[in-house]
């Protein structure tokens, strides 16, 4: 009787501890969430009463998308960051350019974006609005696609706060630049940088686990390789990249992620400790001393990797954001409200119309 007791209190912890995990918003399905303070104006729920379906509209789109190309999740994603560290999560880095100059699409770091991320927010876009109108943002699509991506290619599943409005601006060609960090940039650079974000070091370590998933041209780490070798970089992994970019100015790519290329897990980190890291951007994060036990720690536990990944994205995912009155909801992601010559001839229209009423 006493070990029959005794078995029972035992389970009876064990439940109390699993459902303490989940109300802590880790449970078995991977779905984690990690909340930081929400900037005033968005929430949790905020298209609960205008687009309900908003979310789901846009995951069952993007599944189609990667079930074809599952290259356009690291796409997306990269978007995502892309907008966000430049002036903000205001859906600026989709703003064609205009009289004023450039677009941040033309700036150096974001030639090699991918011209399809651009096609499926767009697509998205229509989808969302043939559902409830025009009432989500450009920016919030871009960030719900940017969860997706990483959940669809199977990673982590969490809760993403909307409420972003668009940007009526696109940074400078110099903004843009100064604001997205070169894969040469070393840790401790990286570090001062993403302090001005109010991003910490651990923040920079799990932010930069997005490269689990995606492709890099050779042009963004053969300096690694010529005329000297970076003796950061593993002997075979780099006699790999050779054959794959023979001379500096090779026009190829190879996948960022060598043991797991198309899942977003932590196998990045397992590179990182046995020096197989693209960039140096990436490999320094083990270098460096202040972020290498970081490092360690992701590399040997996934769940981890997955708590600290939401909350820095959480953080990032709210640098700069727009809300309330500020800015506006873009009926085309690529153009201002102002400019859009299609929304003009329509409230033309409607104008004329009650105008005969």
């Amino acid at each position: 009787m006493a070990a029959a007791s005794s078995s029972s209190s035992l389970r009876c912890h064990l439940i109390l501890v699993l459902v303490g995990i989940c109300v802590l918003g880790v449970c078995s399905e991977g779905n984690y969430n990690s909340s930081p303070h929400l900037v005033k104006g968005l929430s949790w729920s905020f298209y609960k009463n205008s687009c309900p379906r908003v979310e789901s509209i846009i995951r069952r789109h993007l599944k189609k998308v990667f079930d074809k190309d599952i290259g356009n999740a690291a796409a997306l994603l990269r978007l995502h960051f892309h907008d966000c560290f430049v002036q903000g999560c205001d859906a600026s880095v989709l703003l064609d350019g205009s009289a004023s100059g450039p677009s941040e699409q033309d700036a150096p770091p974001n030639l090699s974006l991918r011209a399809a991320a651009f096609q499926i927010v767009d697509d998205l876009r229509q989808l969302v609005d043939q559902e409830c109108g025009t009432v989500v943002s450009c920016a919030d699509i871009v960030a719900i696609a940017a969860r997706d991506s990483v959940h669809l290619s199977g990673g982590v599943d969490y809760d993403v706060p909307l409420g972003r409005r668009d940007g009526l601006d696109f940074a400078s060609r110099n903004a843009t630049i100064a604001n997205l960090p070169s894969p040469a940039t070393n840790a401790s650079t990286l570090i001062k940088f993403l302090a001005t974000k109010n991003l910490d070091a651990t923040d920079l370590v799990a932010l930069s686990g997005g490269h689990t998933i995606g492709l890099s041209h050779c042009s963004s780490f053969t300096r690694r390789l010529y005329p000297t070798q970076d003796p950061t970089m593993e002997e075979n992994f780099a006699d790999d990249l050779k054959q794959i970019c023979p001379a500096l100015n090779t026009n190829a790519t190879t996948v960022l992620d060598i043991r797991t290329p198309n899942r977003f897990d932590n196998k990045y980190y397992v590179d990182l400790v046995n020096r197989q890291g693209l960039f140096t951007s990436d490999q320094d994060l083990y270098s460096y001393k202040k972020t290498r036990s970081i490092v360690k720690s992701f590399a040997e536990d996934e769940a981890l990797f997955y708590e600290k990944f939401v909350h820095a994205m959480l953080k990032m995912g709210q640098l700069g954001v727009l809300t309330g009155n500020k800015g506006e909801i873009r009926a085309n992601c690529s153009v201002r409200n102002s400019d859009n010559v299609q929304l003009k001839t329509v409230v033309e229209e409607d104008k004329e119309s009650a105008a005969e009423l």
